[in-house]
C-alpha cells in the first residue's frame, strides 16, 4: 500500500516542474543557448552526473509503501505491516537487517570493544566477541580478510566495468543512429573530447561512481564497509538514507525562498518609491533577526504541537515528516533576504537601460516589461544564488540537527550522525566512523553542487556570456 508524505508529493511536483520546464526551453533558443554552454564544460557535466547519482537515491527513498502481511478471513481483507518503508529500504534490505549488538570498525571482524564471554568449559573471560554478521564467512579473519577483501572488491570493480562498456556501448550508438554517424567515428570524438557536449567528462564520471557502487554492493554483504553504530546499524546505510533529508532541505527551502525573494526584489527595483521602502524595510527587518533563534524557537513551538497531539499521527515517520516540512518552511522564510538585495540592485541597474526606458515610453505595461526584458536578465543570478543556497542549506541541517533543532532525531541524516558523533569522539578508543562517513557524502554532494553552480554563471551572465 503507498504512503505519500507531504515530502514526497513536493519533492516529485518539483521533478514535475523541472520536466515541464526542460521540454519548453528545448524549442526555445535563447533558453538552449546558455545549457548547451554548460554542456561544453566538462567540469560541470562530472558534476551533473554525481548530482544525479544522489537524486537518483533521494527518489527512490521518497516512494513510500506498507508491505501486505497476509489475507484475514473470507473477504480477501489484506493486513498491512505498521513499518512504512522506501523503495530504497527494499533495495537495501540487507544493510537495515543486518544489524550488530554495538559499534564495530569498518570491515572489522569483531566488536569495538571487549565483553564478558562465557566459555565452553563455564568460565568466563573479556575479549572481543565475533560480530553477528560482518566477516562471518570468514574462520580465521586475522590471516583471510585482506585477501577476501581485495579479491571481492576486484570482482566488483570488474563487474562494474562490464556494465559500463554496455551502457557506454548502448549510449554511442544511439546517438549514432540519431545523429547518422558510425560507432567508431563517434566514439573516437568522445574519447579525443571533440563533441559539443562533454560526454568524456560524464562517461568517465558515470564509470567511477558504477565501479564504486559495485564494489561499496558487494562488500557491504559481507563487512560493514562504514562500521556499526552504538546500537549496531549499519552506518553506510545511515549515510545513504541521509541523502533524501539533504535533498529536501536544500531544494524545498529553495522553492519556498524562490516567490519571496524574486517577486519582492524585483518589485522594490523596477517601481522604487514606497513600494521600494516598504520592501526594504520588510527586509532589513527579518535579516536583523538572528536566524538560528528564529528557527529554534518555530521548531520548539512545532514540537510542542506533536507532543500534545500524538493521536493525530499514524506512524513516527509521519511526525517527523511533518518536522522535516516545517523546518524547510521556516529556511526559506528566513533565507530569501539575500537573493531579494540581490536582485534589487540588478533591477534597478537595469530600469535605467535605454531598452527599459523605449519600452516604458511606448507604453508597454509593467507586467510585459518584467516579465520580458527584466526577469530573463536577472535569472543568472536566480539560478547561481539557488544551487549556492542548496550548498549551504545542506550544511545549515547538518548545524541545525547538531544544536538539536534540526529534523527529527528519528531521521536519518548527515546532522543527526554528527551529533551522535559528539559523544563517540570523546570515547576510548574513539568511534570516528560515522563522523567520516558522514563528510564524505556530504563533502561529495556539496562540491558537485558549487562546481556545476561555477558553470552556470558562466552560461548564463548575459555579461560573461557577451564577452565570451
Amino acid at each position: 500500500m503507498l504512503v505519500l508524505f507531504w515530502t514526497d508529493a513536493l519533492i516529485f511536483l518539483l521533478v514535475g516542474v523541472v520536466v515541464v520546464f526542460a521540454l519548453y526551453a528545448r524549442r526555445r533558443e535563447h533558453l538552449r543557448t546558455p545549457w548547451r554552454q554548460v554542456a561544453r564544460s566538462g567540469v560541470a557535466m562530472g558534476s551533473l552526473v554525481v548530482l544525479g547519482f544522489y537524486v537518483t537515491i533521494g527518489l527512490l527513498d521518497s516512494v513510500h509503501f506498507r508491505s501486505a502481511l497476509h489475507t484475514n478471513g473470507d473477504h480477501d481483507q489484506v493486513q498491512y505491516a505498521n513499518e512504512i518503508l522506501s523503495v530504497f529500504d527494499w533495495l537495501a534490505a540487507p544493510l537495515r537487517a543486518r544489524g550488530e549488538k554495538t559499534y564495530s570498525a569498518p570491515f572489522a571482524a569483531y566488536l569495538y570493544a571487549k565483553q564478558t564471554i562465557d566459555l565452553p568449559d563455564g568460565r568466563q573471560q573479556r575479549q572481543f566477541p565475533r560480530l553477528k554478521y560482518g566477516a562471518r564467512h570468514l574462520h580465521h579473519p586475522e590471516t583471510e580478510k585482506t585477501a577476501d577483501i581485495l579479491v571481492t572488491a576486484m570482482f566488483a570493480a570488474g563487474k562494474g566495468l562490464v556494465v559500463w562498456g554496455v551502457l557506454c556501448s548502448a549510449l554511442i550508438a544511439g546517438l549514432g543512429k540519431r545523429r547518422q554517424q558510425t560507432f567508431r567515428s563517434l566514439y573516437a570524438r568522445m574519447c579525443a573530447g571533440r563533441t559539443t557536449t562533454r560526454w568524456r567528462s560524464m562517461l568517465f564520471t558515470l564509470g567511477v561512481l558504477i565501479v564504486i557502487a559495485f564494489v561499496a554492493a558487494d562488500l557491504s554483504l559481507k563487512y560493514h564497509i562504514f562500521g556499526t553504530d552504538k546500537v549496531g546499524e549499519d552506518v553506510f546505510y545511515q549515510a545513504l538514507k541521509s541523502i533524501r533529508t539533504g535533498l529536501v532541505i536544500g531544494t524545498l527551502t529553495a522553492l519556498v525562498m524562490l516567490p519571496f525573494a524574486v517577486l519582492l526584489g524585483i518589485m522594490a527595483g523596477y517601481f522604487g518609491g514606497w513600494v521600494d521602502d516598504v520592501i526594504q524595510y520588510l527586509y532589513t527587518t527579518l535579516s536583523s533577526i538572528p536566524g538560528v533563534l528564529l528557527i529554534a524557537a518555530a521548531v520548539l513551538i512545532l514540537q510542542v504541537y506533536l507532543d500534545n497531539h500524538a493521536d493525530e499521527f499514524a506512524s513516527a515517520a509521519e511526525r517527523a515528516d511533518l518536522r522535516l516540512l516545517f523546518l524547510c518552511l521556516i529556511l526559506g522564510v528566513t533565507s530569501w533576504t539575500s537573493l531579494c538585495r540581490y536582485l534589487r540592485g540588478e533591477t534597478l541597474k537595469l530600469r535605467g537601460s535605454d531598452y527599459i526606458q523605449a519600452a516604458t515610453a511606448l507604453g508597454v505595461r509593467h507586467f510585459t516589461i518584467i516579465t520580458r526584458h527584466i526577469l530573463p536578465n536577472v535569472m543568472h543570478i536566480v539560478l547561481i544564488t539557488v544551487v549556492l543556497d542548496f550548498s549551504a542549506l545542506v550544511l545549515a541541517e547538518a548545524v541545525l540537527s547538531y544544536v538539536q533543532i534540526g529534523v527529527d532525531p528519528t531521521m536519518n541524516s548527515w546532522g543527526n550522525m554528527i551529533n551522535s558523533a559528539r559523544l563517540e569522539m570523546a570515547r576510548e578508543p574513539i568511534v570516528w566512523w560515522s563522523l567520516l562517513s558522514a563528510f564524505i557524502f556530504m563533502f561529495s554532494l556539496v562540491l558537485a553542487a558549487n562546481l556545476f553552480s561555477d558553470a552556470l554563471r558562466d552560461a548564463f551572465d548575459p555579461r560573461l556570456r557577451v564577452q565570451g
